[in-house]
């Protein structure tokens, strides 16, 4: 149902049965083109509201913000997929990054191996504990 977005106080609101509204939809019509006044029409004796005749105004603007509803999903899901892809080549980055990283670090430990055989120096010894989650022996 297309709602009138005007603020509460200016909205004027009445609810009629359905029979009442086909025997005076002209002059309900004419009360919401002129007035404003939102009409609700319910069944006969059913309080509940089952069509409502607005201001003309107050239907576009609902469409209206249906349509900017439909546009701001539309662009977010543009940027949404934009963020998704920028995130999968800055992991794919990252990770041969990292690559390139622990291969220098395993050759650089390779030749300190090689010069001072593990157990040796504790300095070097606290420094491999220290690089053990990028070393993979």
């Amino acid at each position: 149902m297309a709602a009138p977005l005007m603020p509460p106080d200016a909205q004027r609101q009445r609810s009629v049965p359905l029979r009442e509204a086909r025997t005076r939809l002209t002059q309900l019509v004419a009360m919401a083109e002129l007035t404003d006044t939102v009409t609700v029409i319910t069944r006969d004796g059913d309080p509940r509201p089952v069509a409502a005749i607005v201001p003309a105004a107050a239907a576009r603007t609902a469409a209206r913000a249906q349509a900017d509803v439909e546009r701001i999903a539309e662009v977010s899901a543009g940027w949404a997929r934009r963020l998704d892809e920028q995130h999968g080549r800055s992991a794919r980055r990252h990770a041969a990054e990292l690559r390139t990283v622990t291969g220098a670090l395993a050759e650089a430990w390779a030749e300190l191996d090689r010069r001072f055989p593990p157990g040796t120096d504790p300095v070097l010894a606290r420094l491999r504990a220290a690089h053990a989650d990028l070393l993979h022996d």
